[in-house]
């Protein structure tokens, strides 16, 4: 039998959503153990000038516990 937690993270990138989802994965890994899944909540551009200044993703990050 295992046990999951879940935590909710949110990341930023000037590139891209994929790069943001990218980062914010290797940070969470960084400090948690076993993460096997990350369900995207949400995904949102930043405007400045009219144009798009960023990509940020509110995402549920599920990890297994020992």
């Amino acid at each position: 039998m295992s046990v999951a937690k879940t935590i909710e993270i949110s990341s930023q990138s000037n590139k891209s959503f994929e790069d943001a989802i990218k980062a914010g994965i290797d940070k969470a890994a960084s400090s948690v153990d076993n993460i096997s899944s990350a369900w995207i909540k949400d995904q949102t551009v930043l405007v400045k000038g009219g144009k798009i200044s960023g990509y940020r993703v509110h995402m549920t990050v599920t990890f297994e516990l020992k």
